[in-house]
């Protein structure tokens, strides 16, 4: 038995591949971003506070991304930008992890060092559980549908 021809294969150059995930990713990460920063005017930190905005933006983000993940992984046949576009371009570009830590600098400079040591355990403490409890919400709400 002989190999199968190679060159016979048409193989789509790897950019071809990934450049429509790159450009979805960036129009996403656009789109969060602006969302994140938003928010941010809306709801200014004062100086040397808790930085509630940031906490409540990456709590909530991550609770979207806890629901998202249980819809497109268990419910619904995404295409495959949409997991791309949403889950690392929108909720990526607005939950801010590079805030976190820039606020949390900014409490231990103006010397606030309990709230940053309460900023840095509660933030992920609260997105990791936001992303627990919303995946094993929207898996119990779903199960609930089905007949």
């Amino acid at each position: 038995m002989t190999a199968p021809n190679t060159e016979s294969v048409a193989v789509r150059p790897a950019w071809r591949v990934q450049a429509p995930v790159v450009l979805a990713i960036s129009a996403g990460g656009g789109t969060g971003a602006a969302a994140r920063y938003a928010a941010s005017l809306w709801w200014p930190t004062h100086t040397g506070g808790f930085p509630w905005t940031t906490f409540w933006v990456n709590v909530a983000g991550c609770a979207v991304i806890g629901v998202f993940m249980v819809v497109i992984t268990e419910v619904w046949v995404a295409h495959r930008l949409v997991r791309p576009f949403f889950g690392t371009g929108v909720l990526g570009g607005f939950t801010t992890f590079s805030t976190y830590a820039v606020g949390s600098r900014n409490l231990f400079a103006a010397d606030q060092v309990r709230t940053g040591l309460a900023y840095l355990a509660a933030t992920p403490l609260a997105a990791l559980t936001a992303v627990w409890l919303a995946a094993w919400a929207a898996r119990r709400a779903l199960k609930w549908k089905q007949p």
